[in-house]
């Protein structure tokens, strides 16, 4: 009976302790799958991470227009990794170029900088790189403009640089930009300067007829004989002419500041008609100067479209230049006919103009042949503006010591 009950306790027993072992050994593996579980999501979720880390970095690299690369130090292998530049005169390498390969295609003096920069790079004298170079899209090819960044990835045991990393960009706008920024930069400069000594001249400029005006006025009734008094008379309306150009040009320089003038009326009309008008305004001032004035046209009845009035004010700043600055001989208004454009010009004897002045620059504003002659130094700047405004352009030829012709040159219709 007791062996029996003993026998009894005893299976008891190893079924209860079987129970706790199924039952720690459930749980054991519960708590193993879940961390198995998390094990894998937290892989998966790197994982994610790591995919869209990569996609964020191509689209940085697209947006940038970047191409990434790696050097291999040692065999001075290039490994392009990616190339998301748009344009379509990228330099091309063949596959895995060397280092040299790239250098031989820069422009010099940037390929002996670059060179320089890259070996000191590689040994490791510098850490990082960020420079501009001009680059050849092939050999003897177009050179555009890039921006290289690179820096030591990998080092060995002893410090030397082992990989480098880096990327390089197109930058021709960028470029082109900045030369627009200092031109524009140096215009203004020019401006300001000659805007400085313009307004240091103009107060001499107004002075001078209005002394000669005022004081001419006060012995005018002083005169002895009725000689005299045609001669004041005569040097107070030559004043009066002069100070009367002066505010018209100072009043067209402020069109031109302003940006704009009246509207362009384009009408057609006979040139002789008009080249006589011009004559006629400024026939007595050349008499007095003792200079024959003349127009020479190709065939009477030459017609043109365009704004008659502007014509006439490029023609009158013309013969108005080349009455102040020839003394003796002829000033001639003519005008050429080429197929589809009409050239109108006015030639003078006079002293000419030195060949390394004879350029755009002359056209500028407040640009003076001779300091010493009275002008505001506008009045060609005015030509051209109104040129332009008529779809031409202006431009001189001249001869130091024989003369100078100004042209205007304007579309047949």
């Amino acid at each position: 009976m007791t062996l029996l009950l003993f026998s009894l306790l005893r299976t008891d027993v190893l079924i209860w302790l079987v129970a706790v072992v199924l039952l720690v050994g459930g749980v054991m593996l519960i708590y193993y799958q879940r961390g198995q579980q998390r094990m894998l999501d937290g892989e998966l979720a790197q994982l994610h991470k790591v995919m869209r880390h990569n996609i964020e970095y191509e689209l940085v690299l697209k947006a940038m227009k970047l191409s990434t690369w790696r050097i291999d130090v040692p065999t001075r292998v290039i490994s392009i990794e990616s190339d998301f530049r748009s344009a379509t005169d990228n330099a091309v390498f063949s596959q895995n170029p060397k280092v040299d390969d790239v250098l031989r295609l820069m422009e010099e003096p940037y390929a002996s900088k670059a060179r320089k920069d890259m070996d000191d790079l590689m040994a490791g004298r510098i850490d990082e790189l960020h420079e501009q170079y001009r680059i050849r899209s092939r050999q003897g090819g177009n050179a555009y403009w890039a921006e290289f960044f690179a820096t030591i990835d990998k080092r060995g045991l002893d410090g030397k640089p082992l990989t480098i990393v880096g990327t390089n960009m197109r930058i021709d706008r960028q470029k082109q930009i900045e030369e627009e920024l200092i031109r524009a930069r140096n215009h203004a400069e020019e401006s300001d300067r000659l805007k400085s000594a313009f307004l240091a001249n103009i107060s001499h400029e107004v002075r001078t007829p209005l002394n000669a005006i005022v004081g001419f006025s006060d012995v005018l009734p002083m005169a002895q004989s009725e000689e005299e008094r045609q001669q004041l008379v005569e040097l107070i309306r030559q004043n009066n002419a002069h100070l009367l150009r002066l505010f018209d040009d100072l009043v067209n320089m402020s069109k031109l500041e302003a940006g704009g003038s009246e509207a362009v009326s384009k009408t057609s009309f006979e040139l002789q008609p008009l080249l006589d008008e011009v004559v006629q305004r400024y026939a007595a001032r050349a008499e007095q100067k003792g200079l024959v004035m003349e127009t020479k046209l190709a065939e009477r009845g030459l017609m043109i479209v365009t704004d008659r009035d502007r014509l006439r004010e490029i023609l009158n700043q013309y013969v108005d230049n080349a009455l102040k600055f020839t003394q003796r001989g002829t000033v001639t208004i003519g005008c050429t006919m080429k197929e589809s454009s009409v050239q109108l010009w006015v030639s003078d004897t006079g002293k000419g103009i030195p060949k390394d002045r004879c350029d755009e620059r002359l056209f500028e504003r407040f640009v003076k042949v001779d300091e010493f002659v009275p002008g505001t130094g506008i009045g060609l700047s005015i030509c051209r503006s109104q040129a332009n405004k008529l779809g031409g352009s202006v431009g001189v030829e001249s001869i130091e010591g024989k003369g100078s012709r100004f042209w205007v040159e304007l579309p047949r219709v």
